[in-house]
């Protein structure tokens, strides 16, 4: 992997990238690599294919639109060079195969091994490659087979892939060696070469010296293990999407490529019914507000700032009784977000920067002897607290934590901090990892077991399993920092696994896969379709409640694609999730009387109907859904979104702008503390978000 604080010597200037599954899906074609590299063409990069297809179906995929138009392809798992710009394949590389290729030799010592190995249609052969389909086979017996040929004193490359695909080529014939002799060519280093691919066959490519890498994250396991010491980018997304993500990543594509999508979503109803109203508001008007109410927030947000880190809310501005004074903390959950909110300030604000970097010294100067964050530590004795009221548990404040220790060392690029902590981030990740008691990649959470702490959502809950992805996630970047290469690849691969069991487990759909298992709950209350993640899971019952943070976290921590995320923001917008203020954190609330209903919930009246965690609406909430929409591309209902947003923060109990806590979910009413700092710090991050600072 590569630690991407060291200054990398070269710019690049050539790519070569595999095709299937790796620019587009193998059996749909899908991709979004076409409109994104034709949006944000970069100057003076040539872009090559490097693949098992044959030139003819190459050319076929660019001209119906599929993949843009390359410099070159490489096509044949490395047989021919083919200059697109010129139409034409570079004869001067065929002469190079032909030294000890015999391709009737090749056929006679197939045919004679006693393996399953059967030959790929006509269409998959040419005069340098012969293709096989051998499914399953071992390492010894492609070697083997590799043997049979030494035999015969014959050099050639044989190439396994997919766990189905055999190819025979000439010695000087793969991947790797095309490629190197057409940078030679063109007179270009390994080092200003960036690769991408998802399989064995692509694993030759990654072999050049000082080559730089992105293996995207549907990789097969063998293209993971050949590469887990090399300068490899990791992608967290997948196929085209993990592409664009490792060209934004080298700097190649900018920020901005992440959003686009290959679908336009504008003329959907609620979507274009939405856009419509927009168009008759006074844009002049909204930003003004929008501005006003950032000045407002970076003072709301220092009125937070404490010796030990960020406080929930301001000290001075709130009285405290009996429970309550556990706001007078430093909270590991609040203070996490507090932090990733408040990036943008820290190149300029040093007091913002001093008081965010404390935050995470003083959680992690209380961090207990197995490795959990303290939930919260009292500002006025620096002693700290594992649980809530009445012990509680607090189990996300460790995952948040990590994430934020990732984000602030991301921006600040300090490295010597990491050193100092990273065995207590070890610590936590292992004590986080053993909540996952059954083994099956998600985590076991008590009853109101994380921010909705007196709210009753139990075991496998949506919400901490996305920042439990996202945390592993995180955790490896951190690894991949400080060049431990090869735990920072088991971290990456691992998030994976959560990814696919968090998409499995709260996507439900009728549509049934090969091979898939059917859960308990499955089985005796027969889950549907869904168009969001649903709520919860347990092994005896599932919720279908709409929880919107973890929904809206799933995307923007790239737990689900732009597709799912659209059908997810259509749900919630037509159910009103952001009415009368962003936004309601459940949808639909619960009532007395449902099976869902707790006694507890009248504790202080908080979570009755519409009130708390029980469907009221969260401002620092509705930073995140701000961002979670512009990533989709609407940015003009981001803006909108934004608006209203400052219309509830500028409520107040007592004074205009107090980014109180929470607010009625019907009337709009503000509740809870004021001068809320994450709050405060997410409405600062979503006006980032939005470029609207630099308006």
């Amino acid at each position: 992997m590569i630690n991407k604080s060291a200054e990398i010597p070269e710019k690049i200037s050539f790519l070569s990238f595999d095709i299937d599954n790796t620019l587009i899906d193998f059996d749909t074609y899908k991709s979004n690599f076409k409109k994104v590299w034709e949006s944000y063409t970069p100057k003076d990069v040539f872009l090559a294919y490097n693949t098992g297809r044959l030139i003819d179906d190459v050319l076929n995929l660019i001209d119906n639109g599929i993949l843009p138009e390359p410099h070159f392809i490489i096509s044949g798992v490395g047989t021919h060079i083919y200059n697109f710009t010129e139409k034409k394949v570079v004869k001067e590389f065929n002469d190079v195969l032909d030294d000890g290729w015999d391709i009737k030799t090749v056929e006679d010592i197939i045919t004679s091994i006693n393996f399953p190995i059967n030959e790929q249609p006509s269409r998959f052969q040419h005069a340098y490659k012969r293709s096989y389909f051998f499914h399953d086979a071992t390492l010894d017996a492609i070697e083997e087979i590799e043997r049979k040929f030494l035999d015969k004193e014959m050099h050639i490359n044989v190439v396994y892939s997919q766990d189905k695909y055999l190819d025979i080529l000439p010695k000087f014939a793969n991947k790797s060696n095309a490629l190197q002799w057409l940078i030679r060519k063109l007179e270009l280093k390994t080092q200003q070469v960036l690769v991408a691919g998802d399989s064995g066959n692509d694993s030759a490519m990654f072999d050049l010296k000082d080559v730089q890498g992105i293996v995207v994250s549907n990789a097969h396991e063998e293209l993971y293990t050949y590469t887990k010491h090399k300068k490899v980018y990791h992608t967290e997304q997948e196929k085209s999407d993990g592409v664009i993500e490792g060209l934004v990543y080298f700097g190649i594509l900018p920020e901005e490529a992440k959003i686009i999508s290959d679908i336009d979503h504008s003329e959907d109803f609620f979507i274009k019914k939405e856009l419509d109203t927009i168009a008759k508001e006074d844009e002049d008007e909204k930003i003004a507000l929008i501005k006003e109410g950032y000045k407002k927030a970076i003072e709301a947000l220092k009125k937070n700032i404490t010796p030990l880190g960020f406080s929930a809310c301001s000290i001075e501005d709130n009285v405290a009784h009996g429970t309550d004074e556990n706001y007078y903390s430093v909270w590991a959950r609040d203070g996490a977000i507090t932090v990733i909110g408040a990036l943008p300030l820290i190149h300029k604000d040093e007091a913002i920067h001093n008081c965010a970097r404390q935050t995470l010294v003083t959680l992690f100067e209380h961090i207990s002897r197995n490795g959990q964050i303290p939930s919260n530590v009292r500002i006025k004795n620096n002693i700290p607290d594992y649980s809530g009221v009445g012990g509680i548990c607090s189990i996300d404040s460790g995952i948040w934590v990590v994430i934020a220790f990732y984000e602030y060392v991301n921006i600040t690029k300090d490295i010597k901090f990491l050193r100092e902590y990273i065995s207590s981030l070890k610590e936590t990740m292992r004590w986080l990892g053993a909540h996952d008691s059954n083994n099956d990649a998600l985590l076991e959470i008590p009853e109101a077991g994380d921010w909705t702490d007196l709210f009753g959502r139990s075991y496998n809950i949506l919400y901490d399993e996305i920042l439990w992805y996202r945390a592993n996630v995180c955790f490896g970047r951190m690894l991949e920092m400080l060049g431990d290469h090869e735990q920072a690849g088991e971290y990456i691969r691992w998030s994976q696994v959560i990814k696919k069991e968090i998409v499995q487990n709260f996507w439900p759909s009728t549509q049934q896969q090969l091979f898939q298992s059917v859960s308990f709950a499955e089985k005796q209350f027969t889950l549907g379709d869904t168009s969001y993640l649903i709520a919860q899971t347990t092994p005896f019952d599932f919720s279908w409640r709409c929880d919107t943070l973890g929904n809206v976290l799933a995307f923007l921590h790239g737990t689900i694609d732009a597709e799912k995320a659209h059908q997810t923001f259509k749900f919630m917008l037509g159910v009103g999730v952001n009415d009368p203020f962003p936004i309601a954190n459940v949808y639909p609330v619960v009532s007395p009387g449902d099976p869902d209903w707790r006694p507890y919930y009248t504790v202080n009246l908080l979570n009755l109907p519409n009130h708390y965690h029980n469907g009221g609406i969260w401002p620092f909430v509705g930073g995140f859904w701000v961002k979670f929409i512009n990533k989709l591309g609407l940015k003009d209902v981001a803006i909108s979104e934004l608006h209203k947003l400052a219309l509830i923060n500028k409520e107040g109990i007592n004074n205009e702008w107090e980014f109180t806590e929470w607010a009625h979910g019907t009337t709009g009413k503000p509740m809870g503390k004021a001068y809320q700092a994450w709050s405060a710090a997410q409405y600062i991050s979503a006006c980032h978000d939005l470029k609207i600072t630099k308006k």
